[in-house]
């Protein structure tokens, strides 16, 4: 028997849009061929979201075909032909005796398509950044006759402005993230193991919200006093205790699409110090928010939010954000000072202005936005406030 085609995340026509997008990208660039290998890439251009990526795998893009061509390990294969909008003939899985073998891997399948496609004397793109040097050596001693150019960052920059369908897609993923700070607010307290708090949360996001469930579960980060001087700790054996302050970091998903959020908790009353620095983060969120508009740039929101809090005291060292979409992170544009990407209509950040003050004192605090036509829509609804248990 043969593996049926799973639900799609979008429609076909969504994929050959982005297919085309990078296209022309290539074309610009007189590339041939481009060899994608990041897997937020791969998710991005086929809808691919399994965790497969730990071996070497690619998918091909050819000016010439309409569809890519996903190359993987064997085993993973079904996984491309459930998952992946492509007929599946364009998926080749790769042999078992490639795993673990000193000598050949993955990417020489991956070289040999490349050979079948002639690309000896074309130009032939790599994502040189996500490949090891020792890789990267191979399909250049491989393909000695290609022209090879270096499309790190391409498909990020393509990536950057949503479709509305994905649009829709971060809505849905921001109501998750929405319900597991609710949910975080009804079971911190004294007493109450971390991880068992940490459970329940994650229960909630795979839960989903408003009928649609979560479809991964991302990175959550519970730093818990004393360790709200660093924001990338997760949750410990330690139970919560009167007094104690927590910051939350975790995002909702669907589909690879992450909608992200940033709450700080207190376990009774907070210090004075702790509420007038939330005071003053949010009147800096708020200020850093009625900045983005199509045309006003990444520097301007950053900017925006330092110059309303250094008014009251406090200063932030990190970037106020970064774009968002699959797998959390974006690697293309920052809300930092001198960042001058121009803002547009559909690109989505996590404004996340965590503040990190000394080695045993900070606070979080973040919202995922989305660019509209004039202005700004939050994705996230999640109370501003400082959350008193």
């Amino acid at each position: 028997m043969t593996i049926s085609k799973g639900p799609q995340a979008f429609p076909r026509t969504e994929y050959l849009r982005r297919l085309a997008a990078l296209k022309s990208e290539m074309e610009k660039r007189e590339i041939e061929a481009l060899v994608v290998n990041n897997a937020s890439n791969i998710t991005y251009l086929t809808g691919y979201t399994a965790r497969s990526g730990y071996v070497p795998q690619a998918i091909v893009v050819s000016i010439s075909q309409e569809e890519p061509t996903f190359i993987l390990r064997r085993q993973d294969a079904p996984a491309a032909i459930h998952q992946a909008f492509m007929h599946r003939d364009k998926v080749i899985g790769y042999p078992e005796h490639l795993i673990g073998n000193p000598e050949k891997d993955g990417f020489d399948t991956v070289i040999d398509f490349l050979n079948e496609l002639g690309i000896a004397g074309r130009g032939l793109g790599l994502e040189l950044g996500y490949l090891s040097a020792q890789a990267g050596e191979k399909f250049k001693s491989r393909l000695p006759k290609a022209r090879i150019v270096d499309c790190t960052k391409v498909v990020p920059w393509i990536r950057i402005i949503k479709s509305d369908l994905e649009i829709g897609v971060m809505r849905e993923a921001a109501a998750i993230a929405d319900a597991g700070i609710a949910r975080a607010a009804e079971v911190i307290r004294p007493g109450i193991r971390e991880a068992d708090a940490i459970g329940e949360i994650a229960r909630t996001l795979a839960n989903g919200a408003n009928g649609k469930p979560g479809t991964s579960l991302a990175s959550m980060f519970l730093c818990s006093s004393p360790r709200t001087g660093t924001p990338h700790i997760p949750w410990s054996e330690d139970d919560f205790r009167d007094g104690s302050q927590i910051n939350l970091e975790l995002g909702g998903v669907r589909y690879g699409y992450v909608s992200a959020i940033m709450r700080t908790f207190s376990i009774g009353a907070p210090s004075d110090r702790l509420r007038r620095l939330h005071e003053a983060e949010i009147a800096g969120l708020e200020a850093a928010l009625n900045t983005v508009r199509p045309g006003a740039t990444c520097s301007d929101v950053a900017n925006a939010f330092s110059r309303t809090i250094e008014k009251q005291g406090f200063k932030k060292d990190s970037r106020c954000g970064y774009a968002i979409g699959i797998d959390w992170g974006e690697p293309s544009a920052s809300l930092r000072d001198g960042d001058m990407t121009e803002l547009k209509p559909n690109m989505t950040f996590h404004l996340m202005l965590g503040n990190w003050i000394d080695e045993d004192f900070g606070y979080v605090v973040s919202e995922t936005f989305r660019v509209a036509d004039t202005g700004v829509e939050v994705l996230t609804k999640s109370p501003r406030k400082l959350f008193e248990l």
